[in-house]
């Protein structure tokens, strides 16, 4: 009997590329992970039929913002089962709550401490 032992897929959605060395150092040996720098860019991506088990998204993105890439997903029957992360520089409670009401699975304030968004991606994703 073989056993294949399928990686779940993360996408992380953010405009500065730092963010995506960090977390592909710790998270790319565990998941099959995918960068992209914009929105755009990513529903580009899940249009081709690429279907993560978790996306990763910044919240202040220049051509579309993670609010309206949230609600975006959210309204979509393709992708509103996904689980969204935001990250956000943003200490809001106000914020925080109205995206968790809006469908985000977590918000991880930046800077993030990378062991502790591995432990709770494996949380959601588990």
């Amino acid at each position: 009997m073989v056993l294949f032992n399928m990686k779940k897929k993360i996408l992380l959605v953010d405009d500065k590329a730092t963010i995506g060395k960090i977390v592909d150092v710790y998270l790319g040996k565990e998941y099959d992970f995918t960068y992209l720098e914009d929105p755009l860019k990513a529903i580009e991506w899940l249009n081709e039929g690429n279907y993560p088990d978790l996306i990763i998204s910044d919240i202040r993105m220049p051509l579309m913002t993670g609010d309206e890439f949230l609600r975006y997903m959210k309204s979509n029957e393709l992708f509103k089962s996904i689980p969204i992360v935001i990250l956000s520089s943003e200490e809001s409670t106000t914020e925080r709550i109205r995206l968790l009401e809006e469908g985000a699975a977590d918000y991880i304030l930046k800077p993030f401490n990378p062991l502790e968004l591995k432990v709770r991606i494996k949380k959601i994703i588990a």
